[in-house]
């Protein structure tokens, strides 16, 4: 089954509520001929375009988790920044991209975890930080730079 999946064309799947990288990833995806899935509560307004479908789910925390989840494919492409997401992506042989173009994988995903949980500990403890930086176009282009090399390496892999 996954030598099935492997020799299919990859969708890029996105957890879109709060996902700044949305325009680099639907221009870079046309560009490649690859399908994406955009995954978005009721709350976000995304709209469908070339290449682009969008499905929304209901507002409830983990609905657009949950129906990702259910819909990816090994050897798909998951565009989040959900560490929990990641994780069970990566337990489906998914490739896994934040928005800022790191790529989560084995080797990393379980410092990740572990990070979190400290920092949620320390916020229950009434420490906060100051938050991710905002994310500048030097940022974006990153990303899609990231993205386009995971693409082109996925498309060599499949010529072979």
């Amino acid at each position: 089954m996954e030598s099935e999946s492997l020799s299919r064309i990859p969708t890029i799947v996105v957890d879109g509520d709060a996902c700044p990288v949305k325009a680099e990833i639907a221009e870079t995806a046309r560009s490649f001929g690859v399908p994406v899935l955009m995954v978005s509560s009721f709350d976000h307004r995304i709209q469908a375009e070339e290449g682009v479908r969008v499905v929304q789910v209901d507002r409830s925390d983990q609905s657009a988790d949950l129906y990702i989840v259910n819909h990816v494919h090994a050897g798909d492409i998951v565009i989040t920044q959900d560490y929990g997401l990641a994780t069970i992506a990566l337990a489906k042989h998914c490739r896994i991209l934040s928005f800022r173009g790191m790529e989560f994988h084995a080797d990393n995903i379980e410092f990740l975890l572990a990070r979190r949980h400290a920092q949620a500990k320390a916020r229950r403890q009434g420490k906060y930080g100051k938050g991710p930086r905002p994310l500048t176009t030097d940022d974006k282009k990153n990303f899609q730079a990231k993205l386009v090399k995971l693409l082109t390496n996925l498309q060599e892999f499949h010529s072979e």
